[in-house]
């Protein structure tokens, strides 16, 4: 496991159960190889510039991943 990964997940130990499940759905739906998830076209800008940012390094802080998480799905 990547030290990102490890800081992430011990992250989401401290969320309420429902918040946890909700971003191991996120997670799953991530690796699951059999069923390519398609972009909707709405939020394709979105997923450019954030992988644009990620190219050029940069991240969210920890205090920004918790606050989205947790309106994550709401």
């Amino acid at each position: 496991m990547t030290e990102l990964l490890d800081r992430a997940i011990a992250s989401v130990r401290n969320l309420d159960p429902e918040e946890q499940d909700r971003i191991a759905s996120a997670m799953l739906s991530l690796v699951d190889e059999d069923e390519p998830e398609e972009i909707d076209p709405e939020h394709l800008p979105g997923v450019l510039q954030g992988l644009a940012e990620a190219d050029r390094g940069e991240f969210a802080s920890d205090e920004e991943v918790a606050a989205v998480f947790r309106n994550f799905g709401r």
